[in-house]
């Protein structure tokens, strides 16, 4: 069994596999003035199954590059895309974050939702600049807390697991001295998290232990999710996802 077997079979069903929405998808497009008639490049970077790549499509005049390096999540996005005629808009490629076969100044957007802490959040912004036009747009969701300080459960459990989570404002200086001029920011609700994540996942959690035989290692794997539940939904006052919407700056 690789390493990637048992969370690909957990996650792949899946509409998501992070916190986010179609609303805020959407909403994103708008903070960003992003004009939905003129044609776009757009690389959707770590897009999993696909849903922000799907919304894209559907409300811009686009041709979308989505980039994730599990060729399992690419098959379903295709099979998705291609059933709600999107398919011409959209090319999958399998590639590493961190290895991108792309020209400098290529793409007018540069979207990831969930994924850049994959690379962690200065490599990927600093990085991925060099791909955008001048002027181009830098749309990414970032793990972010939401208070000046939070108790020490959460605190080591996130700086444990992810040592780049900040504040918005630490967020935005990243950006800064990376060479963009952060326009825009929110925060993903609640609903984001429980309704469209955390409690579809939990739902599988039956049919994920039997088709996997109860294994230990697919125990531990919904011990872990459930962990990450519980402190979701014990101190979702002091984090979430940021949306940060930025524009390559070339002053």
């Amino acid at each position: 069994m690789n390493d990637f077997q048992l969370p690909i079979d957990l996650h792949v069903g899946a509409k998501r596999q992070g916190p986010g929405g179609d609303e805020e998808t959407e909403k994103a497009v708008d903070l960003a003035n992003i004009d939905r008639n003129v044609p776009l490049k757009i690389a959707d970077i770590g897009c999993g199954t696909g849903s922000s790549t799907l919304t894209l499509a559907r409300l811009l005049n686009t041709q979308i590059t989505a980039i994730d390096f599990l060729q399992n999540f690419l098959d379903v996005l295709k099979i998705r895309a291609e059933s709600n005629g999107l398919g011409g808009k959209i090319t999958p490629l399998c590639a590493a974050m961190e290895k991108l076969p792309f020209e400098d100044e290529e793409f007018d957007v540069i979207w990831s939702e969930g994924a850049i802490y994959n690379i962690g959040f200065n490599k990927g912004v600093a990085d991925w600049r060099r791909y955008l036009k001048p002027g181009g747009l830098l749309i990414v969701s970032e793990i972010t807390w939401t208070t000046n300080t939070r108790p020490p459960e959460i605190q080591h459990h996130w700086e444990s697991e992810y040592p780049e989570i900040d504040t918005a404002s630490a967020k935005i200086k990243v950006l800064e001295k990376n060479g963009y001029s952060p326009t825009g920011y929110f925060v993903l609700p609640e609903q984001c998290w429980l309704d469209n994540y955390y409690e579809p996942m939990r739902s599988t959690f039956q049919d994920f232990l039997d088709r996997n035989e109860n294994s230990v290692e697919a125990r531990a794997l919904v011990k872990s999710e459930l962990r990450e539940i519980e402190l979701y939904e014990r101190y979702k006052a002091h984090y979430s996802y940021g949306v940060y919407i930025a524009r390559r700056s070339d002053a």
